[in-house]
């Protein structure tokens, strides 16, 4: 990409499984579409730094997921907040934007969120970028502790317990600064915006229902590994190693599963887009295709 060229972001709403989803798009449609999923608590904000380093070569697009960011969930569709509606709501997302053939970038709860659609749509898959995003028990860290009590024994007492360890701008912000060398290199407003978002009234309930249910996911580890095992998919697995919450066995597993998987650590930690964007954004096109011009 050459200094002088720009790439316009549209910001744009699609209605997808009675849902109005919130999505962010630049590149153009003909190029190798890249589909960007975030995490918690964040949104397509996340990606905001690494869309313009790569809509040169690719069609990107970053939804933000029922609960997140800008996506607005009518009460009338009395949505049930768990990881597999999550996926269905992107499997309707992508065949409104008609999306036929795409990569995905998965970070944290978009892993399980995207590997549903993959499940789904195998065949659309073209290339997999794991940054941070689980999908192997040895992955889970100590940090998972409160939440892990939890799924043991989801009373109101553990469940307060998880909300006031983590739903909150302290808990935001060590999310964001833990295992950082140069936390002065992470934006504030990045973790100022997630805890905002997470003061909106019924948001909290949201987000302690999704904590519950994230134990569903283990159980679906062996499908998504037999995925990566059938499909053999161009696959970059880059890690902040100091993720407190998913720590770098979780990255290394993948290479048992799929042979083209290069993993790479970061000297970071768990939002590695924060610190190392200009590295992640060389591997994907190292990876996935895209040279730099």
């Amino acid at each position: 990409m050459t200094m002088n060229q720009h790439f316009p972001v549209r910001y744009q709403f699609a209605k997808a499984d009675g849902v109005r989803v919130f999505y962010r798009e630049a590149g153009e449609p003909s190029h190798p579409t890249l589909l960007l999923l975030h995490g918690f608590p964040s949104s397509s904000h996340q990606f905001r730094e690494l869309i313009p380093l790569l809509a040169d070569k690719f069609h990107l697009i970053a939804p933000d997921l029922p609960g997140f960011g800008l996506t607005e969930v009518p009460p009338e569709r009395h949505y049930h907040y768990s990881f597999d509606s999550l996926g269905q709501t992107l499997t309707d997302f992508v065949d409104v934007l008609g999306l036929e053939s795409y990569a995905l970038y998965v970070f944290d709860y978009g892993a399980p969120a995207g590997l549903r659609l993959a499940l789904n749509y195998p065949e659309r898959v073209t290339g997999f970028v794991s940054q941070n995003g689980n999908a192997y028990l040895e992955g889970l860290g100590d940090a998972w502790a409160p939440v892990q009590a939890y799924w043991a024994n989801p009373s109101k007492e553990n469940r307060q317990v998880v909300h006031d360890a983590i739903l909150n701008l302290e808990g935001t912000r060590w999310q964001y600064l833990h295992g950082v060398t140069e936390p002065e290199r992470v934006a504030p407003e990045a973790y100022y915006l997630d805890a905002l978002w997470l003061e909106r009234p019924g948001n909290k309930e949201i987000q302690l229902d999704l904590f519950l249910d994230y134990a569903n996911n283990l159980s679906r580890y062996p499908d998504f590994q037999a995925f990566f095992r059938k499909t053999q998919l161009p696959a970059l697995i880059i890690w902040g190693e100091h993720d407190p919450f998913f720590i770098p066995p979780g990255a290394e597993a993948y290479k048992r599963d799929n042979a083209n998987a290069v993993v790479e650590l970061l000297d970071t930690g768990h939002f590695a887009l924060e610190t190392h964007v200009g590295v992640i954004a060389k591997r994907i096109r190292d990876v996935l295709g895209g040279e730099q011009r």
